[in-house]
Parts: structure tokens; C-alpha cells; sequence
């Protein structure tokens, strides 16, 4: 080990809360397991809040050296952080919409201000310049977080929508950690509140396009959004409508206005199949059907598929982004008189055919212009298509804005319906944030330009920056480095390896590594600047993202081979990292500390079990460790829907039997586990609190370490630890400090 690590000694540990045994079997296919601390999950219990209370002095006990260092890492964010700041402003039916934030204040603060010119001329889209702190001429506070949040225990914004007459706002507030919100609505024209309140609902309210009505999903018992209702204003929340539902506990329903403003899109789906209903909700003759739903594709054909209405040449048309026959997804153009058919009775004119290298996973339209979210060589990106002459032999081909570092993310933000701008959003490792409108009509011969300006001179520049992120402090991306490394895997995969670094830190040098993972559900861990992270890199730490089978930086077929019965290889595919990191000189072997989160917990807790040795700490923030007893309860939050994911252990011997072997709490052994912190929020709703919990126990019970093993419970919290800024940045500080101190690093 190196010499400048200090560890916290065993010899001067408090002693840690010792959790009842009270002994439950469970048997699944003729195997019976004895689980000794599933009472945990009473959260009534006042035996349950007292261990959880005694668990948190214990972690404070333990981290008391640390708190310095944690005040250190927390002052340092806030001085690299511009605390008064604005969002880049949008327009929208006539208004310029953006969030402002205040010195002080946890929360940001939603304004607007009205648009110059009727949006028909390219000046009309120009974003007004507004002063952080300054308020413009005529600036309409629409909500203040802070207000809002005064006195809660927790607040976090969900919907936040306004009618398309710009007349109302309605919004709603979790003010528990739970994900379940209250919507409320407000007369922008008067400020005065309405009296309609719909209480239990999900993320995804909007207003009908006529304004007198609200959409919204609600969840049912196991937190699985099922229902969407229709809430007329002026009406009791008792009388909602509802408009459809999902009776499927595998399925998912969610819902939206297109962006033509002319259907209702509902979409039931998990991770493999879907299918959307569309209903006519608008016209150009200014009637609202509201009559019913058609079909697109039906489940049955087991198509993943979105649905996008445009209108070319004066008839309404739905662009399908499906992987039939295309397991990286293709486009295709369909006619609503297919809808409801067979697919193979369907016919689709292709608009992108499918590409082996290039995984399409997100569409979206304007007036003019198709957006598509692609990933090509790990890297998210957004292509363009123009509508006139799509699906014919007049279609142009697709163009993509392109950028020069080699490790970025963009994305699309925003596409209004009649601008003829698109808002994108750009990040790296090593640039902050920020925000272009990109200019598709603009964009010369070539249509692909890198540096805001098109092959034609005379052409107005295609991406036209609004707004990067400032660092404070003197921040100079060039004394930092990031760059793309690829580990072999044990049976021969290239896994993916980002490597993030100060630049006078060299491969050769033996360094302190911080491993980071996440590995699931296809969600790629995209590069993204952090001001955090820069507290990190500053003390000669080198982090590091293994881009685990699970995850999606190289396709469907790299997802697709870390679930279900291929799970494993985003465990062992993290250890192969590790090694990698050792044999190629980043890493001392003696000071790499690996972390993940939610599923990436789960990856935490496998990794733990399969090569403790290799860590000095693990740090798991609502991890998923208790994975097989939940997805064995389909009661649970989300278990039914998770078997797209992981298999289905009631009813398949195998994958109860592949589970068994993996999941961390049932796979504790008795070795000596390094340093371990589990985070976790008491009212989360996605990984129940419970887990970590009872992971803790056992790993003490059965583990044989002298390392301290602790768990930190936010009371007042949900998925994503404590609400507001601030305190966030204090549960960063707190992991740092965590992971820094087992580095032997202040």
C-alpha cells in the first residue's frame, strides 16, 4: 500500500448496531433459503426507524475524521459553482420560458417573459439576454421552488406544464421522496390558485390541447404507472375519467401529446416490446375527436417501437422507430390506414435502415425536421432528417452537428413545433454543459458543421452557441485529460473504459483509481462534465468508467449480453477492468475504490462477493443487493416489471437458479470485505431501503474483515438521496470523503 495512506483503524471503531435475527424460510423450486433480516422491512416499526437512527450514528461515529474533509469537498463545489444563474430562455406559443437560480436558494425558480414578432422570421427565435439576478422587463414568476419548498421535509418537482393558450400552469410536488405528487393549477393570468388538486399521481401531466383539460398517470400499488385519467378543470378529482389503462403487470403506460399537437400518444411497453395507441385529440379544422384509440402495432408481435405523427403534404403520418428485423433499430414510415394490422400484413416505406454500428434510440419531430438519437462508437449523438420528401425518392439524407473532442455527448432538448431551430445540449468529461440551437435549413452543402459555421460563407452559422456552463474558480479543461481505453474481458470482449484524469497523470504512476459502473437496462454512462468530480482529480485521483455488458455504449447486442442469463458479464466484466487498470500502470493495485449505483449497486454488491480483494472500498448508493427476494415478490415496486430484465425466478427454475447465484445478500461469504458505505434513502420507491439494510447486517455477521461497514439513511429522502441543491452537494461531499479517506487522500 502506499505510504500516504492512513486508514481509519479497526482498533479505533465504535462498536456497530447489531440487528435482530428472526429466522423466515423461503423455498422456490425445492431450494430454501433462511433470511434472518427480512423484519427490516417493516417501516412502520419502531424497531425498524430506531435501528435505522442507531445504523446513522454509527456511520457518523465512523466518518467523524472525515467531516473536515467533507467540508473541504462541499466548499469547493459551491466556489466552482455559479450559484445565481439562469437556463437558456425557450420559446413556446409566444413566451420566452427559463428557470432561475439564487445564491441561497435551494431550488429553482420558473419565469417567462413574452416573445417578441409572431415566430415567422429566423430574429424571432433569437433568446432575449437576460442577467443572472437581474430580472428582465416583464418577467412572469410562474412557480418559486423555494416558496414551494418552505417547510417541507422534501420537495421535488414532477409535471410542470402550461396550457397551449399560455393561460395556466400545473405542476406537481413530491414532498416525501416517494415519487407520487400532488398537482395543482394556477391561473397565470390572475396568479390565483384553482381549486382542482389531484393527489397520487406519476411524473407525466399535460394539458389537453384546448386547454380545459389535464392528462395525467397514476401508479398502482406496486409503484407501476397503469392508469392515465382525464381531469376536466373545474371537476372533482373523483370524477376523472379514465381515458386507458394497463392491466399488464409487466407493462409500463405512459403518455403524451405529439408534438403536431394532434393525437394522444399512449404507449405501454418494458424493455423488449411495446405498444402505442394513438387518439385524435386536434385538427386543423379545429375539432377534437376524442373518440377513441387506434392501435399501431399490437403487443403480440413483440415490436419495441415509438411512434412520432407528422403531417406530410397535407395527411397525417406515423414514422415508426422499431426493431423489427433490426436489432439497433430502424426508421420507417407508416399510413394510419396500416395501423392495427398484423406487421406482416403492415407496409413500411424504410426512412434509415438498420446499421450494425449505429444504435437508434429516440425520435422526435418539428414542422420540418426529424430528430433522431443515434449512438455510433459509444458516442450519443443526434441526427437530422428533413421531412419534405422523406420516404421518397426526394428524401435527403440525414445530417448530424458534429463536434471535436472524442469523448462528448449531445442530445436533443427541445424542438418546437414551428421553430426552425433545434436546442441541443453538449457535454464532456471536460466541458461543462452547454446549450446550441442548431440551425438544420442553415447548415450548407455539407450539413454537418463542427465549429457554427456551413460550407457556404455567406450561410448564417448552424450551431449557434447560447450558453456554456461557467466553472468559477479558473477552471482550464486543458490541465485535465480524458480519454478511451478498452479492456479484454475474460472471454474476449472489448469492453469500453473512459479514463478521466489531471493531465501531469501519467499510466506507469500507480495511481488512486475511483472505478465507477452501472451496467443495466441499456442506459449508457454518456461522458458529462461534473464540477464534483473535479474535487477528485485535483487530489491525483484517476476515475474511471467500465462500460459494462448491461449497459448500451455499443448496441442492443452489448445490452442484450449483460441480462437475464448473460447477467454475469457485467460483474465479471468490471473485474476485468480492474485488472486491466492494474496491468496497464493506471492503477495501484492497493487504492482503487469501486462504486455504483441503483442497479449499478447491484453490480456493487456482486463485485464485493467476487473479488473483494481487489477493492479498498466500495461505496453503493441505492444499490439493488437484495435483487432475488424482490423480483420473487411480484407485489413489490416494480418486480413484475423487471422481469423483461432479469427473468422471471418464479417460474423458471434457471433463472431462479442464475439469480440465486449472483444476487448479492444471498451470495455473502465469509472473507474479509473491504471498507463498505451503502447509501440509501427511506421513502425510495424503486430500491427499497430495505435492501442495503439488510445487506449491512449480513456482511457484518458473516463477513470476517475488520473493515468498517456502514450505512447512511436519508429519513427524509427517496431514489435520489435529499432534495435541493445544496444538500446534494452535501451527499456528494460525504461519498467523496468516504472514498478519498480509504485512498488515504485530504
Amino acid at each position: 500500500m502506499s505510504e500516504h495512506v492512513n486508514p481509519t483503524s479497526p482498533l479505533a471503531l465504535p462498536t456497530p448496531p447489531v440487528a435482530r435475527r428472526i429466522p423466515v424460510e423461503r423455498t422456490h423450486h425445492g431450494d430454501t433459503l433462511v433470511d434472518d433480516y427480512e423484519w427490516l422491512r417493516e417501516k412502520s416499526d419502531p424497531e425498524v426507524l430506531a435501528h435505522l437512527t442507531a445504523e446513522n450514528a454509527y456511520t457518523e461515529a465512523v466518518t467523524a475524521g472525515q467531516q473536515p474533509l467533507r467540508e473541504r469537498i462541499f466548499d469547493e463545489i459551491k466556489s466552482r459553482t455559479q450559484e445565481t444563474d439562469l437556463s437558456v430562455p425557450s420559446r413556446r406559443h409566444g413566451w420566452w420560458y427559463y428557470s432561475r437560480t439564487v445564491e441561497g436558494g435551494q431550488h429553482a425558480v420558473h419565469c417567462r417573459v413574452h416573445a417578441e414578432g409572431d415566430g415567422t422570421e429566423l430574429a424571432h427565435w433569437e433568446p432575449p439576454v437576460i442577467e443572472p439576478g437581474a430580472p428582465l422587463d416583464g418577467e412572469q414568476v410562474l412557480l418559486d421552488g423555494n416558496a414551494e419548498a418552505e417547510n417541507l421535509p422534501f420537495f421535488s418537482l414532477g409535471s410542470f406544464t402550461v396550457s397551449d393558450d399560455g393561460n395556466l400552469l400545473a405542476w406537481g410536488v413530491d414532498d416525501a421522496g416517494d415519487e407520487r405528487f400532488t398537482i395543482r393549477v394556477k391561473d397565470l393570468r390572475t396568479g390565483e390558485l384553482l381549486p382542482d388538486v389531484i393527489e397520487d399521481t406519476f411524473y407525466d401531466a399535460q394539458f389537453h390541447p384546448d386547454g380545459g383539460s389535464l392528462y395525467y398517470t397514476v401508479v398502482d400499488a406496486a409503484w407501476r404507472p397503469h392508469q392515465l385519467r382525464r381531469h376536466v378543470l373545474g371537476t372533482p378529482s373523483t370524477a376523472d375519467q379514465i381515458v386507458a389503462r394497463e392491466d399488464d403487470p409487466g407493462m409500463w403506460l405512459g403518455a403524451e401529446i405529439s408534438a403536431n399537437r394532434r393525437w394522444l400518444v399512449v404507449t405501454s411497453g418494458n424493455s423488449e416490446y411495446s405498444e402505442t395507441r394513438l387518439q385524435r385529440v386536434g385538427g386543423d379544422d379545429g375539432k377534437h375527436a376524442d373518440d377513441g384509440f387506434q392501435v399501431v402495432i399490437d403487443r403480440t408481435d413483440r415490436v419495441l417501437y415509438d411512434v412520432e405523427p407528422v403531417v406530410l403534404d397535407g395527411q397525417d403520418r406515423f414514422v415508426l422507430l422499431h426493431n423489427h428485423q433490426a436489432v439497433n433499430s430502424a426508421v420507417a414510415l407508416m399510413d394510419p390506414a396500416d395501423a392495427g394490422k398484423p406487421v406482416a400484413e403492415q407496409t413500411w416505406t424504410p426512412v434509415i435502415e438498420h446499421r450494425s454500428t449505429v444504435r437508434l434510440s429516440g425520435i422526435a419531430s418539428n414542422r420540418t425536421h426529424l430528430f433522431v438519437a443515434a449512438r455510433r462508437e459509444t458516442t450519443e449523438r443526434v441526427q437530422v432528417l428533413e421531412l419534405a420528401g422523406v420516404g421518397t425518392s426526394e428524401q435527403r439524407p440525414e445530417t448530424e452537428p458534429r463536434f471535436e473532442e472524442e469523448l462528448y455527448s449531445a442530445s436533443l432538448i427541445g424542438a418546437e413545433y414551428e421553430a426552425p431551430v433545434a436546442r441541443l445540449t453538449y457535454t464532456s468529461f471536460l466541458t461543462p454543459p452547454r446549450v446550441y440551437d442548431y440551425f438544420p435549413t442553415l447548415d450548407g452543402t455539407t450539413r454537418d458543421a463542427a465549429d457554427g459555421a456551413s460550407d457556404d460563407s455567406a450561410a448564417a452559422p448552424a450551431l449557434a452557441l447560447r450558453k456554456e456552463t461557467p466553472v468559477l474558480g479558473g477552471y482550464d479543461p486543458a490541465r485535465y485529460r480524458a480519454e478511451r481505453a478498452w479492456a479484454t474481458a475474460r472471454d474476449g470482449a472489448r469492453i469500453p473504459v473512459s479514463i478521466v484524469r489531471r493531465a501531469d497523470v501519467e499510466p506507469g504512476g500507480r495511481h488512486p483509481v475511483i472505478q465507477y459502473g452501472y451496467g443495466s437496462y441499456e442506459i449508457s454512462i454518456d461522458p458529462a462534465f461534473s464540477v464534483a468530480r473535479l474535487s477528485l482529480l485535483d487530489r491525483g485521483v484517476v476515475f474511471v468508467v467500465a462500460h459494462v455488458r448491461g449497459g448500451g455504449e455499443l448496441g442492443r447486442p452489448w445490452y442484450e449480453d449483460g441480462k437475464k442469463l448473460a447477467k454475469r458479464h457485467s460483474f465479471t466484466d468490471f473485474v476485468d477492468v480492474t485488472d486491466y487498470l492494474v496491468s496497464s500502470g493506471w492503477a495501484d493495485p492497493a487504492r482503487i475504490v469501486a462504486t455504483g449505483g441503483s442497479a449499478g449497486g447491484l453490480l456493487m454488491g456482486a463485485v464485493a462477493n467476487l473479488a473483494p480483494q481487489k477493492y479498498r472500498a466500495i461505496v453503493a448508493v441505492v444499490p439493488f443487493v437484495d435483487a432475488l427476494t424482490t423480483i420473487l415478490d411480484p407485489e413489490l415496486p416494480l418486480s413484475a416489471l423487471e422481469w423483461e430484465e432479469w427473468g422471471n425466478p418464479i417460474t423458471d427454475p434457471e433463472v431462479y437458479a442464475y439469480m440465486r447465484g449472483y444476487s448479492p445478500y444471498e451470495n455473502i461469504a465469509p472473507v474479509a470485505y473491504p471498507r463498505i458505505a451503502a447509501i440509501t434513502s427511506l421513502n425510495d420507491t424503486r430500491v427499497f431501503y430495505v435492501e442495503p439494510a439488510k445487506w449491512v447486517a449480513r456482511l457484518r455477521e458473516v463477513g470476517t474483515g475488520a473493515e468498517p461497514i456502514v450505512l447512511k439513511t436519508e429519513m427524509d429522502g427517496g431514489h435520489g438521496g435529499a432534495s435541493g441543491r445544496y444538500e446534494k452537494w452535501r451527499d456528494t461531499a460525504f461519498q467523496y470523503a468516504f472514498m478519498l479517506d480509504a485512498l488515504g487522500l485530504g
